[in-house]
């Protein structure tokens, strides 16, 4: 057991920091394929997590990019 909170391991550590594929106002078509905690549609963009607010899994949608953190972006569904 750890008795000092400086003797846990660390969380999750990557590699080189990669640059994301997507930015901020990025407006991508994805499929939603699969749903996140908070009820959020989950897509890839080459590999990048996007959590899309207001989309259903099986959807395939265009996104504008809202905010993009290290390791994954959050997106909502553009309405035409």
């Amino acid at each position: 057991m750890y008795r000092r909170s400086g003797d846990r391991p660390r969380g999750f550590e990557r590699g080189p920091s990669t640059p994301a594929p997507v930015k901020a106002g990025d407006t991508p078509t994805v499929k939603i394929e699969g749903q996140g905690k908070s009820g959020d549609g989950v897509a890839h963009v080459q590999g990048f997590v996007v959590f899309v607010s207001g989309a259903n899994v099986g959807d395939e949608v265009k996104v504008r990019i809202k905010e993009v953190r290290q390791r994954f972006a959050t997106a909502e569904v553009v309405r035409e």
